[in-house]
């Protein structure tokens, strides 16, 4: 049986995220999203003396994932 974690999400009015709403929107942890943001490789984000991700870049990044069948595949692709 799968368990759920229920993840507290904060969206402030104008569509932004600190990055802990961010992680749990997408899945991932603050730690992992961090790397991604040094790396380039994760979703756009600004700094106004925090970082702050918009939920539209969000789910833009998501949609432009590749999906693929195994990781393997996956593994190919990163090449």
């Amino acid at each position: 049986m799968a368990t759920v974690t229920h993840v507290e999400i904060v969206v402030l009015p104008d569509g932004r995220m600190d990055t802990r709403s961010a992680a749990g929107y997408l899945g991932l942890s603050e730690k992992t999203l961090a790397m991604m943001r040094c790396q380039g490789t994760g979703p756009r984000f600004i700094k106004r003396g925090h970082i702050f991700y918009y939920q539209e870049d969000l789910d833009n990044w998501l949609g432009q994932a590749k999906r693929v069948t195994s990781t393997a595949q996956a593994k190919l692709q990163t090449a």
